[in-house]
């Protein structure tokens, strides 16, 4: 049933988006405001329990509805995971811009694609050339095709496979979400998340897209230059053996970016851009970023010098992933239902 959900609900979001500020982010928000404002009071135990209400809950909750309608109908189970996924998985959630920006490159439109990135990330990147243009737009994609995708779809394949249906894509969603979300909550004066909940939240993402991080990583090397990816996560990893102080989740997002500098044969990494526009806390909490954690690469990698060739590259190479992650879902539930 896992891989009929999953294809259903990609079908539907391709079809019928979501859009930006929908009800369900908005539900999310509400809620992640009411967590840090009723339950965070400044000390690391009461970081882990709002934690766990913000984004345990849902998910328990989420298992719940499953195995009631799991008893009553299959069918409805089935709608069920079809529904959360939609809301929880998806390319549309992210894919206009980079669409935008490639299309205005691809016409010479090289101001254009700075004003996209602009508004995309909420940055200055007025003074940019074209290949930084091009390698931003590629390490910010290939992290959202992997929050928006690979990782809902990890943590949904691990636990539906238990029988736990569709409750791993709500967990980690839900880490995601709420990782970022009071990250940027800080900083509103006066009404931010407490630094220990702030940690909490971001130790908790690194932990829950520590094994996601690297399947993505291991696809993108199966379907793209092997031995390149490989080579290139090796690299990463005794830059940055264990020892040294990264955060989890710079680590696993700089995992993802090293692996597919190597599988497209493109440079990433560098300096990194400066969110210098006017504060708009709300757009950029949008924007998807994750505050200090978001560019995980301080070195750049080896490779081609970016040019918009790689951001068709890169397209092949998550849309190959997609069917390779289609596959080995039509595999399993192929032998269970063979089982």
């Amino acid at each position: 049933m896992s891989f009929f959900a999953v294809l259903f609900a990609l079908i539907l979001e391709q079809a019928r988006p979501l859009a930006r500020g929908n009800w369900v982010h908005t539900g999310f928000l509400g809620w992640a405001r009411w967590g840090h404002r009723s339950l965070d009071a400044g000390r690391r135990h009461h970081g882990w329990i709002t934690w766990i209400v913000v984004v345990i809950v849902p998910t328990v909750l989420t298992l719940l509805v499953h195995s009631l309608l799991w008893q009553v109908n299959v069918l409805l189970a089935f709608v069920w995971n079809v529904a959360v996924l939609y809301v929880t998985l998806g390319f549309r959630q992210f894919s206009h811009f980079f669409t935008d920006i490639r299309d205005a490159l691809d016409d010479g439109d090289e101001e254009m694609a700075r004003a996209l990135l602009a508004q995309w990330r909420q940055v200055d990147a007025s003074e940019l050339p074209r290949s930084e243009i091009v390698r931003h737009v590629i390490e910010y994609s290939v992290l959202a095709a992997h929050r928006h995708v690979f990782g809902v779809l990890g943590w949904f394949s691990l636990l539906a496979a238990l029988g736990l249906g569709p409750a791993g894509a709500v967990m980690y969603r839900m880490s995601e979400f709420v990782a970022r979300y009071w990250a940027y909550q800080s900083k509103i004066p006066g009404d931010g998340a407490s630094p220990a909940l702030q940690q909490v939240a971001s130790s908790a993402w690194g932990v829950i897209d520590f094994m996601p991080s690297r399947i993505t990583s291991l696809g993108f090397a199966v379907v793209g230059s092997f031995e390149d990816a490989i080579d290139a996560w090796r690299n990463y990893t005794h830059a940055f053996p264990v020892g040294v102080v990264v955060a989890t989740a710079s680590r696993n997002d700089g995992l993802i970016l090293a692996a597919t500098s190597g599988a497209v044969n493109v440079r990433l990494g560098g300096e990194a851009l400066k969110a210098v526009l006017p504060p708009k806390i709300l757009q950029e909490f949008e924007a998807g970023s994750l505050g200090d954690q978001d560019v995980a690469l301080s070195a750049s990698t080896p490779g081609r010098e970016p040019d918009v060739a790689h951001l068709r590259s890169v397209v092949g190479l998550v849309w190959r992933s997609v069917v390779l992650w289609m596959v080995l879902l039509a595999l399993l539930t192929l032998a269970r239902l063979l089982g």
